[in-house]
This record gives C-alpha cells, sequence and structure tokens, in this order.
C-alpha cells in the first residue's frame, strides 16, 4: 500500500544494526529465492525504508541476470551500497553461513539414518510437497513479472525451448535479453519495470535510498577498483585449487567438486531453481557423486533449511565425498564437512565479485531503460524454466521407476494436497513439508 511522503527519512543506519540485521535474515530466511526475496521486501523497503521499491527492483533484476543465486546476491548488493565492501560481504556471507552450518548436521543425519524407517517414510512424503513447492515459485515469480502477454509470451517461448528443445539455458537468457532491449525500444511501457503497471512506483515513505538518492561514493565505477577486485577474486580461487590439486591430484573428488561448482557459479543462470538441472546432470550423470534419489532430497533439505536454495550444493558434496571415503573410511564426517565447505566457497566466490565488480556500473544505470528492459526479459524467462524444473522433478517422483513403471499414487496425491495447501490456503513451505511428511510417514508404514 502507497503511503504519505511526509514522514521523516530514516536515519543512518550503523553497520553493527545492519550485521544483527543480516544474521537475523540468514536465520529466517526461509521459502526459497521466492520466499527469500519477499522477505527482504517487507523487512528493508516496507518495515525498514533502508532502500526505495524502485531501486530494490533495479537491484533485483541485475542480480537476476547474474549466475548464481539472485536473493544472496541482493542482499549482499544491498550491503554493499550501504556499507562499501564490508557491508556486502557481511550481507552475503551471513546468508550462507547458518544454512551451511545446518545443511553439514542435517546431511549427516541422512546419509548415516536414512534408511532407518522414520526417515524413509518423512522423505517419501517431503519429495512430492517439493514438486508442488517448485509450481508454487514459479507461480509466483510470474505473477510478479509477467504483466502483459510480451512477457507471457517470452515465459511461454523459455519453457518450450528448454523443456522441447533442449535449448542450453544461457542461450534462452541471451535470448530473453534481446526480447527485452528490443521491446523496450518499440514498446517501452510494456517492458519498463513493472510492465507498463507501475509496480515500481509505489511509496512506502522516504527510503535512505530513495529514487533521488546520489550514488555514494564508493560506488561510483573506477577501472582501478574493478581490476582490484579481478586480481583478488583470482587469487581467491587459484590458491585453495591449486592446493587440491597437489593434495589430491587434477582428478581427485574434492578437486572435481570445485571445478565443477566453479562451472557451476559461471555457467548456470537465473537462480537456484535454474541452476539445480545442470547440478543433476553433472553431480548424478556424469559424476556419480550421489543417486537421482538423493538429489530430490537434497532439495527437500534445502527447502526446510534458511538460506539460499543453491545451499544443496553443500548437500551434494557432503554426500559425495562421504560416500566415496575421501579421507578414508574412518574419517567420512571430516570428508562431507570439508567438501560441503569446499563446494560452498566455489560456488559463492563469483556471487561477491559480481555484485561487488559490477554494482558500480548498475548504480549508473538505475534510470535507463536500454538497461532495465532486458533484464524485465530475462525475469520473464526463468519463470518458464522453473516451470520446467517442476516437471522434472515430477518425473522423478511421480513414476520413480521411470513412465515404463507404474505411477506412485500416494506421492501424487500428496503432492495434489501440498498444491491445495500452497495455492488455496497460503500455507508456509515449512508447514506444507511437515505435514506432507507426517502423511509420508503414515504411508510408509501402511505399507
Amino acid at each position: 500500500m502507497t503511503v504519505e511522503r511526509n514522514q521523516p527519512r530514516p536515519e543512518t543506519i550503523p553497520l553493527l544494526q545492519a550485521f544483527w540485521f543480516w544474521l537475523k535474515l540468514g536465520l529466517i530466511s526461509f521459502g526459497g529465492p521466492a520466499g527469500q526475496i519477499s522477505i527482504m521486501h517487507q523487512e528493508l523497503v516496507e518495515r525498514r525504508r533502508w532502500i526505495s521499491e524502485r531501486r530494490f527492483l533495479h537491484a533485483l533484476n541485475y542480480c537476476m541476470l547474474l549466475p548464481g543465486p539472485e536473493a544472496q546476491q541482493l542482499a549482499t548488493y544491498i550491503g554493499w551500497l550501504m556499507h562499501r565492501t564490508r557491508g556486502g560481504i557481511i550481507a552475503g556471507g551471513l546468508f550462507v553461513l547458518p544454512s551451511l552450518f545446518i545443511l553439514i548436521g542435517l546431511s549427516w543425519v541422512y546419509i548415516a539414518f536414512g534408511e532407518v524407517p522414520v526417515v524413509a517414510g518423512l522423505f517419501y512424503g517431503i519429495k512430492p510437497a517439493v514438486t508442488a513447492i517448485v509450481v508454487h515459485a514459479a507461480h509466483r515469480i510470474g505473477s510478479r513479472a509477467l504483466k502483459n502477454s510480451w512477457l507471457w509470451a517470452i515465459a511461454a517461448a523459455s519453457f518450450i525451448a528448454i523443456f522441447a528443445l533442449n535449448v542450453p539455458f544461457p542461450l534462452i537468457v541471451l535470448g530473453a535479453a534481446l526480447l527485452g532491449y528490443l521491446g523496450g525500444r518499440i514498446m517501452p511501457s510494456k517492458f519498463s519495470l513493472g510492465g507498463g503497471h507501475d509496480a515500481a512506483k509505489k511509496s512506502f515513505g522516504p527510503a535512505l535510498i530513495d529514487d533521488d538518492t546520489p550514488t555514494p561514493a564508493h560506488a561510483r565505477f573506477r577501472w582501478t577498483r574493478l581490476a582490484q577486485l579481478v586480481l583478488i577474486g583470482a587469487v581467491l580461487w587459484v590458491l585453495p585449487m591449486a592446493l587440491l590439486t597437489a593434495l589430491f591430484g587434477w582428478e581427485g573428488t574434492l578437486t572435481q567438486m570445485s571445478w565443477f561448482f566453479t562451472k557451476a557459479a559461471l555457467l548456470t543462470f537465473g537462480g537456484a531453481y535454474a541452476v539445480l538441472p545442470y547440478v543433476y546432470q553433472g553431480a548424478v550423470g556424469h559424476y556419480g557423486w550421489l543417486t537421482p534419489t538423493q538429489m530430490i532430497d537434497g532439495l527437500a533439505l534445502g527447502e526446510t533449511t534458511p538460506g539460499p536454495l543453491i545451499m544443496v550444493v553443500a548437500f551434494v558434496g557432503f554426500v559425495g565425498a562421504y560416500v566415496h571415503q575421501v579421507f578414508g573410511a574412518d574419517q567420512v564426517f571430516l570428508a562431507g564437512a570439508v567438501a560441503a565447505c569446499l563446494v560452498t566457497w566455489f560456488t559463492f566466490l563469483p556471487s561477491f565479485l559480481f555484485i561487488l565488480a559490477g554494482g558500480p556500473l548498475v548504480e549508473s544505470t538505475h534510470n535507463e531503460l536500454k538497461f532495465t528492459a532486458p533484464l524485465t526479459g530475462i525475469t520473464a524467462a526463468v519463470v518458464g524454466v522453473i516451470l520446467n524444473l517442476a516437471m522434472f522433478f515430477g518425473y522423478h517422483v511421480l513414476w520413480p521407476k521411470g513412465f515404463a513403471g507404474d505411477l506412485d499414487w500416494p506421492s501424487l496425491l500428496i503432492a495434489v494436497a501440498a498444491a491445495i495447501a500452497l495455492f488455496r490456503f497460503k500455507r508456509g513451505v515449512i508447514q506444507v513439508l511437515l505435514g506432507c511428511g507426517a502423511i509420508g510417514l503414515l504411508v510408509y508404514w501402511l505399507r
């Protein structure tokens, strides 16, 4: 709801106050990227007024253009804009660390006790719920992004491209950006922020970083600053990779995990839901670090923990190193924990660099349609990709033995019940997962 502009502008926020907020956010940010972005909007735009609606949406569209987790990158961006580089590192780091520690513990429980009937029954019910949650995420993002028929057409085309034609997602992103750019020139009202429906003109009162707030000195582009960040980023990648290669060889499990998740961080676009098929193809199909069932279970764990959904990579790393006994049979937990930390480092390092290096360029374009229109097109395309992911998981859950096998009717009924709870009764993700887990446990015992 739009409010009057005669409210006082928020005072400057001390770094310590921001630290406690980002820590709180890292502990409560459930619901995947859609839920996390919603929480940040409510807290930072509506309630605290640290940043205006238009500046928030501009930063979000840039983060959705980048490979990697857009919610974590958005937190990094806002932290950087408010408190320079250290603010961005604090905001982005605290968005990830609580989830990493929680997932290491949950991954150990899963791999060590996953065959116990109680655990197996819970996951039997949770997996169909995950499919419904991904469909719900597509709906939530789509309802915000697809404001006219042109954006709907881009979403539909992206779905057909990835589902039927198996077009690589980076090409879909480039195509959507080109369509957005052309659309912004031909019909600018359809490709402006909000898709011509004035979504970006909402105001919740004067913001600390408002529409007309001048760009702070640290956020202005400088070639020397860009070169310095690129050099630091290269060193932070090369040193651990060189150490892993020296200790375990290039073909070692930990080295290959680090290399694979570097590529995942750089080559996949559209956030967590878009990157998961790529991770599945590599971790399951190519390297064999875990099974298809374990991958879906990992996504379920990711949905039940705070932080970015892409933190499922920590689960992949833990399970792969644990099962392959990288440090020997007596050190399986240590191997899993080290692998989880390594893949998290290599997955998120590029995200920090993209924000800290690219932020100044973005800040110089927040009123230019030629920059925002391609991002609007990309946001629309991501909706189609997420819908494809929902079908990808639905297939593995409902036909666990492939289409040649029988439809798993209990899983279908659980998925339908989860969808009704999400769409009709507006239940939260955690409530749905707990309820479906209980139903799955009951079905598992009755079989």
